[in-house]
C-alpha cells in the first residue's frame, strides 16, 4: 500500500495532524472490527487489516515529518541565536596581518554575518574560501569557514538532503578539528541525520 491510498483509505488530508489520524483509525477500527461484523466476519476482517496498515504507513510517515520540523525550529532557534552571539563580539586586530588584510578581514566578517542570518549560504561559502586562501594561516578564518560549512550541513539536514548535509558537517570538523563546541554541536547534528535516515 503506498502513502496516498493510506491518506485516501483513512479519510484524511495529507497535512493531517497526528491526533486527527489516530481519530480516524480509532473510527475506522470500530466500525470494520470482526467482532462488531459478525454476519460479515471475513470482509470485515480484510478492511480491518487494510485499515490497520494504511493507520502504520501514514502515522510512521507524520510522525517523522513532525520529528523533522521540531528538529528544523530549534536548529533555527540556535543559528539565530549563534549569529546574534558572534555579531555582538569584535574582531580581536591581529598583529601579524597587513593593515589590508585586517580591513579585509574585518569587511569580509561584517559580509558573512549578513549573509549567515539571511540564509544566502551559497554565498557565505564562496566569500569564505576566498578570504580562507587569503589568509589561509588565520585562525579565526578558519573558524569562520568551519562555522559557514556547518550552517550550509544544517541546511540540507532541513530539506532532508541528508548525504550532502553530512559531507558539509564532516567538512566543517577537517576545517577546525579543535573546536570542541563545534565538534560537540556537529556530532548531535551527525546523530540526528542517523536517527531520520533509519528511523
Amino acid at each position: 500500500m503506498d502513502l496516498v491510498n493510506g491518506y485516501r483509505l483513512l479519510g484524511i488530508t495529507a497535512n493531517a495532524p497526528l491526533s486527527e489520524i489516530k481519530a480516524a483509525y480509532r473510527r475506522l477500527a470500530r466500525r470494520y472490527h470482526p467482532d462488531v461484523n459478525p454476519h460479515n466476519r471475513e470482509q470485515a476482517q480484510a478492511q480491518f487489516v487494510r485499515i490497520t496498515q494504511a493507520y502504520q504507513l501514514v502515522w510512521q510517515t507524520a510522525l517523522q515529518a513532525q520529528e523533522i520540523a521540531n528538529y528544523s525550529v530549534n536548529l533555527t532557534q540556535t543559528v539565530k541565536a549563534t549569529a546574534l552571539q558572534r555579531q555582538a563580539q569584535p574582531i580581536p586586530v591581529s598583529q601579524s596581518l597587513s593593515p589590508q588584510d585586517q580591513q579585509l578581514k574585518t569587511r569580509s566578517y561584517q559580509s558573512l554575518q549578513q549573509l549567515l542570518q539571511t540564509q544566502r549560504l551559497a554565498r557565505a561559502i564562496a566569500l569564505i574560501e576566498g578570504l580562507a586562501q587569503r589568509l589561509p594561516q588565520d585562525p579565526e578564518v578558519r573558524q569562520w569557514q568551519a562555522i559557514t560549512y556547518q550552517q550550509q550541513g544544517r541546511q540540507l539536514l532541513r530539506d532532508r538532503e541528508y548525504a550532502k548535509a553530512s559531507l558539509y558537517l564532516k567538512k566543517a570538523l577537517r576545517t577546525d578539528p579543535h573546536n570542541r563546541s563545534l565538534w560537540t554541536e556537529i556530532q548531535r547534528d551527525l546523530q540526528a541525520i542517523q536517527q531520520l535516515r533509519h528511523g
